[in-house]
C-alpha cells in the first residue's frame, strides 16, 4: 500500500470537486481525505493500492466537468494506514 499527497489548482472550488473526489476515491477503495484550502486549491491525501492512487492522480487533472484544473502537484508519501474511509474535511 502507498500514499499520495495531492494539491489541485485552478477553478476547483464551488464545482463539487470535493464530493466527486470522495465518490471516486471510494470506488477505488482509497482511504484519506479531501479539503478546500484558503488559496482556492483543493488538497487530497489518499492511501491505497498504487494503481488506484495513480488513477486518482490522473482523474485530478480533469476533475468534475465544471472544474478547470490548471496544475496538479503531488508527492508520494509514507502510508501510515491511519484512515478507515475517504472523507471530506471542512
Amino acid at each position: 500500500m502507498d500514499a499520495v499527497h495531492i494539491k489541485v489548482h485552478g477553478h476547483v472550488q464551488g464545482v463539487f470537486f470535493r464530493a466527486n473526489t470522495q465518490d471516486y476515491a471510494r470506488r477505488l477503495d482509497l482511504k484519506g481525505w479531501v479539503r478546500n484550502l484558503g488559496d482556492g486549491s483543493v488538497e487530497i491525501v489518499a492511501e491505497g493500492d498504487r494503481d488506484n492512487l495513480e488513477q486518482m492522480l490522473e482523474w485530478c487533472h480533469e476533475g468534475p466537468s465544471a472544474a478547470h484544473v490548471s496544475e496538479v502537484e503531488h508527492e508520494w508519501v509514507e502510508n501510515k494506514g491511519k484512515f478507515t474511509d475517504f472523507r471530506i474535511r471542512y
